[in-house]
Parts: C-alpha cells; sequence; structure tokens
C-alpha cells in the first residue's frame, strides 16, 4: 500500500505541474481570457500548450520505459537507449531520411530511425558478447563510445549533405517547437507500453539469462528481439519528434528500483509516472530559469542525468562494507 502511495503523490504532481506547464510561455494564456472567449489564446493552448504537454509526457514514459526494458534484458543496471547506442542509431536513420527522400513524412522518418536503432542496439549487444571482460561498468562505456563514433559519422554526413540544420531537432532534445499536427508519433507509446506490460514476466524470464528461460519453455531469442524492438521503437519515435534527451531511460529505472526493485511488471508503472514527472519538471525549469527565452530538455537532463549516473558509478564500483 505503501509504494501505491507513492504513485498517487507522483500523479496528483503530474496533474499540478502539468497545468502550470500550460501557462507558461512568452505569450500570456490565462483561464479567465478563454473563458471570455479570446480565440487566440484559445489557439495558442490547443495548437502548441497541449500539444508540448503531450509530447512531454509522452517522452518521459518512452524513454524511461526503453530503458527499463533494456536494463532487464541486457542484465546490467548502467544499460540504457543513450548507453546502449540506440539513441546515436536513430539519429543516424534521421538523417538517412533526410538524404534519400526529400519530404519524409514523421512516420517514414520514425520507421527508418527504428530499423537503424534496433540495427544498432544488435550491434552494441554483439560487441557485449565478444569482451571477455564484462564488467558492469565496460559494458555500458562500450555503448557510449559506439554512439560516439557513429554520432561523429552522422554529423560528418550532415555537414557535407548540408542538412545540419534539418538535423539538428534529431541532435539536441527540445518541446520548443513542438505544434498540433507534427508530434502525434510519440503516441505509439501508449500501446507499447501496453504491450511492455502484457510481456512483463516473460521479460523479466529472458533477464534472467539463455539457459534459465530455455529451462522454463521461454523462447529467449524472440522474446530479446521483442523486448529490444520495442525500447527501439520507443526510442526512435521520441528522436524524431522531441530529440535525444540523454540519460533519461539511464536514472529513472535505477532511481525507481532501489524502492520497486527489478520487476518489470511491479515498476512499470512508477517508472512510467517518475520518467514523465521528471521530464515535466526539467522542462518548467527549461523555460523559467532565462524566460521568456528557454533551455533544451538534452541540457537539463544530461546535466542532472550525468551526475546521478557518475553518483550510481561510483556507488557500484565502491567496496561492500562489512
Amino acid at each position: 500500500m505503501q509504494y501505491y502511495k507513492y504513485s498517487i503523490l507522483m500523479a496528483v504532481a503530474i496533474v499540478v505541474l502539468g497545468t502550470i506547464s500550460l501557462f507558461i510561455g512568452a505569450m500570456d494564456v490565462s483561464i479567465a481570457a478563454i473563458m471570455a472567449g479570446d480565440l487566440e489564446q484559445l489557439n495558442v493552448l490547443l495548437i502548441s500548450r497541449l500539444p508540448r504537454l503531450m509530447a512531454i509526457l509522452c517522452t518521459g514514459v518512452g524513454m524511461s520505459v526503453a530503458g527499463l526494458l533494456m536494463q532487464n534484458l541486457c542484465m546490467n543496471k548502467f544499460v540504457s537507449p543513450t548507453t546502449g547506442s540506440t539513441v546515436a542509431f536513430a539519429q543516424l536513420g534521421v538523417l538517412l531520411s533526410l538524404i534519400w527522400f526529400t519530404d519524409t513524412s514523421l512516420w517514414q522518418k520514425t520507421a527508418i530511425a527504428f530499423v537503424t536503432s534496433i540495427l544498432g542496439t544488435w550491434v552494441f549487444i554483439y560487441f557485449t558478447q565478444k569482451i571477455k571482460f564484462k564488467d558492469i561498468i565496460m559494458v555500458p562505456l562500450i555503448g557510449i563510445m559506439l554512439g560516439n563514433v557513429v554520432g561523429g559519422i552522422t554529423t560528418h554526413f550532415a555537414y557535407v549533405y548540408d542538412v545540419m540544420q534539418s538535423l539538428q531537432g534529431a541532435l539536441v532534445g527540445d518541446f520548443s517547437l513542438i505544434i498540433k499536427g507534427q508530434y502525434e508519433v510519440v503516441f505509439l507509446v501508449v500501446p507499447l507500453l501496453i504491450v511492455s506490460y502484457w510481456f512483463a514476466n516473460h521479460f523479466n524470464i529472458v533477464g534472467l539469462g539463455e539457459s534459465f528461460a530455455k529451462n522454463l519453455g521461454v523462447n529467449y531469442n524472440l522474446l530479446l528481439f521483442a523486448g529490444l524492438s520495442i525500447a527501439a521503437l520507443l526510442t526512435a519515435s521520441i528522436v524524431v519528434t522531441v530529440g535525444a534527451v540523454a540519460y533519461l531511460g539511464l536514472i529513472v529505472p535505477n532511481i525507481v528500483a532501489m524502492f520497486r526493485g527489478d520487476n518489470i511488471r511491479g515498476c512499470l508503472l512508477d517508472v512510467s509516472l517518475f520518467g514523465a514527472l521528471f521530464v515535466l519538471a526539467c522542462d518548467i525549469f527549461g523555460r523559467l530559469v532565462i524566460f521568456p527565452y528557454e533551455l533544451p530538455i538534452n541540457l537539463i537532463a544530461g546535466v542532472v542525468g550525468s551526475v546521478v549516473f557518475l553518483v550510481l558509478m561510483f556507488k557500484r564500483l565502491s567496496p561492500a562494507k562489512e
């Protein structure tokens, strides 16, 4: 019952901060003016502020759940879409869509980014399986190095083909350009969240290892591919619409696991709520700190996430107390 209390508190905090978020911006929007029939403010609310709030919540939920799945399936608490190079390969997919197709729709970009992100995730898994020293820190470091190499290649060809400005939205997470009609692909989070909950027990078994899963009659390779595909599709849909949000999929599952454990079905709700709350709080802070200008969400989440990542890493590396 105590855990549900925290879930309710997070849900209430999301409602409160979400309401506040609707009325923060360069243009004043008030309930009184909308009730009085001010169509301009109503349009701002429906076309810009409400879509932005929906994108914020879906981003927080999607990246957090993707991180939760990758950590359990890879049996490493430091693996996430960022440290597993999934984000970098999704950005490569966006670049390919810009080069190959001049009038690519949002859904087409997502499809191409999904293909490259799932391929990149499997490349990362291939490298981690080949190394002999599978330390809990070494595995994500390989993903970070692989992601940096792919990111460098992406940036190079973006300059060569003169699409750097168009690609910028996928490189840096930012909600300022979210408007109605250009963000709806992030609603893929909803059905993928349902699928993740439905197969949560199967993903838990896969996370215990190949031999254990096969002894229980579970198709290890199929479920591993399915779980990583869900994480890749979540990442691709968010990178295409919002851009990269650093370390979100890393820190949220780790923080929630301190209180709820590692069971996917048991902590999926709290991971989703805390992820949405974290992104919402970071976005509000970024919009207020230099108002009326704003800081991109990737900057704030990256700073907070890197600090938490270092704390978790040193905690893992520190010798246990007798």
